[in-house]
């Protein structure tokens, strides 16, 4: 029942960012409504803070008015564009907390953060299939070689740089990039087959 609202984000309509670009209060509307859940548990993931998380969102959706006429339908497909813009932004102001608290609580990173992932409560922008969705990448994480699991979790919830993991794991950096780019092609995997299947209902 809840299949249209949980691929949403995934069937953005590229047409939908052209009526954002002259200006359609409405398209923006429907665009926050169909990726917001995705983007907010994205930051959330991230910056591990509600508050912070629904900040960052406010920020990116205001970017997005102001730049979507930058959007290359080329380059990829609008839920993509998305999804790198939302990330940048939360890994610029996890480094920036960072910095300013020293790196004191990195080392808690070591432990597994699919659990955190499924186990956060719900925020103000999520719903019961914005849950559904979290559960899902949880579980694809979890799937994975542990690691590729943990290369994967510092690089995009930590915001570690590849050179940064190989440092901190004492590992080659090609087996660092490696790594990384089989675990994502096995969640991409992962998840379009649960969201084909979504669609298939």
């Amino acid at each position: 029942m809840d299949a249209p609202s949980h691929h949403a984000a995934s069937a953005i309509d590229p047409t939908l960012l052209a009526r954002v670009v002259k200006g359609d209060h409405q398209a923006f509307s429907q665009l926050y409504d169909q990726s917001s859940t995705l983007l907010y548990t994205m930051a959330l993931r991230i910056l591990g803070n509600r508050d912070e998380a629904a900040e960052l969102l406010q920020d990116v959706y205001l970017e997005v008015w102001r730049k979507v006429a930058r959007y290359d339908v080329g380059r990829g497909t609008p839920v993509a564009w998305l999804v790198t813009l939302t990330r940048s932004r939360a890994i610029d102001r996890l480094r920036a907390r960072t910095a300013r608290a020293h790196h004191t609580a990195s080392n808690s990173a070591d432990g597994s953060l699919t659990a955190n992932i499924a186990d956060r409560n719900p925020g103000p922008f999520e719903t019961h299939a914005g849950q559904e969705l979290r559960g899902l990448v949880a579980g694809a994480l979890s799937g994975l070689p542990e690691a590729q699991q943990q290369a994967i979790e510092l690089a995009y919830y930590e915001g570690l740089s590849h050179m940064e993991i190989a440092a901190k794991r004492k590992q080659p950096l090609g087996t660092v990039k490696t790594r990384i780019k089989l675990g994502m092609a096995k969640l991409r995997e992962t998840l379009r087959h649960c969201w084909e299947q979504g669609n298939g209902q």
